[in-house]
């Protein structure tokens, strides 16, 4: 059987926000490993310039990632263990659970750069 899709029932805005964090810890300039989680912990958000913003060689729209300075997503991340607290909005810590979940929507938001 199949693994579940979305165990942890995390929202739409919660799964973007989840997915668009684990592409900023894969940028070696601003996320960087937390010993204390095991996780990786992100210390910043690229500034949006127009309607976007770019994590890597992803674009992400900014309507996609409203839930990156909004608290109540960042605690709702928290309680599911796919995050860990952080000073908002400064810096996140995305635990290995985190890392490893499944969003299912990540070809949605995060779009190949074209400039």
């Amino acid at each position: 059987m199949p693994p579940k899709a979305n165990p942890l029932k995390l929202n739409k805005l919660q799964l973007k926000t989840l997915a668009i964090l684990q592409e900023l810890a894969g940028d070696p300039g601003i996320s960087e490993r937390d010993e204390g989680t095991g996780g990786t912990r992100i210390t910043g958000i690229p500034a949006p310039h127009g309607n976007h913003f770019h994590v890597g060689a992803r674009v992400v729209m900014s309507r996609d990632a409203t839930g990156l300075t909004n608290e109540g997503v960042w605690l709702a991340l928290v309680r599911k263990g796919v995050a860990a607290a952080g000073v908002f909005p400064f810096s996140i810590v995305v635990t290995p659970a985190g890392l490893g979940y499944e969003t299912g929507i990540r070809d949605q938001i995060l779009h190949g750069a074209d400039h």
